[in-house]
């Protein structure tokens, strides 16, 4: 703290606390100088507190391997979005994802490989979604995506173009091409059911959509 700002600190706690200008003498001031720089030191730990307790929330919510949201966190988000649409009646979308064939991938090219494909869907998913929109890991190879301000046709349009996409880009490991495809399910909510409701509806989608392909 420079000598300026300390005397201005100064002045402004005599005047806070009420102590007359006769009393403000030498001894006074030092250990006004002294209480204000212990404040000081403490406002600067509080602010280190509470960043590592930023952090720490920060890193509960994120999947322990990639880069989005775990189950909790996106459930906790799928909720805030269902009260939104609920509040201003307004559409969001959900889709969800697994990649085909996924046990397929670790016994052929080993679990590296499968981590790989992983990280190859969220590349994806982040680079072709908007920043408002949100992607999160339900589990294994499963992935969910709300789709912010989309109605059901629109959501089901985009999870398709993003499963042509994976089509479309191999997976390469070790300069060895991998096809990947994805299956897919849409829905659209008005904020009318619980999310668990909501990702078993779109889970369902996505299965009967992967049986379809399947048969």
């Amino acid at each position: 703290m420079s000598k300026a700002t300390a005397g201005r600190t100064i002045t402004d706690a005599v005047s806070f606390m009420g102590i007359p200008e006769a009393e403000l003498t030498p001894s006074v001031r030092d250990a006004l100088m002294s209480l204000l720089g212990e404040v000081d030191r403490l406002r600067r730990e509080m602010d280190k507190v509470r960043k590592r307790l930023r952090d720490a929330e920060d890193l509960a919510d994120r999947d322990p391997l990639l880069p989005v949201l775990n189950r909790r966190a996106f459930v906790r988000e799928l909720a805030r979005v269902i009260a939104y649409a609920r509040r201003y009646n307004e559409p969001a979308g959900l889709a969800y994802f697994d990649i085909d064939n996924f046990k397929q991938v670790n016994d052929t090219w080993g679990h590296a490989a499968g981590d790989a494909a992983l990280e190859h869907l969220t590349r994806l998913l982040a680079e072709h979604v908007r920043e408002t929109d949100i992607i999160g890991r339900m589990g294994g190879d499963e992935f969910a995506v709300i789709l912010a301000r989309t109605d059901e046709k629109t959501a089901e349009s985009k999870a398709r173009a993003l499963s042509i996409l994976m089509r479309e880009k191999p997976l390469v490991v070790d300069g060895v091409e991998i096809s990947l495809s994805i299956s897919f399910g849409a829905i659209a909510f008005m904020g009318d059911e619980d999310p668990q409701d909501a990702l078993a509806r779109a889970d369902r989608a996505m299965y009967r959509a992967k049986h379809g392909m399947q048969q």
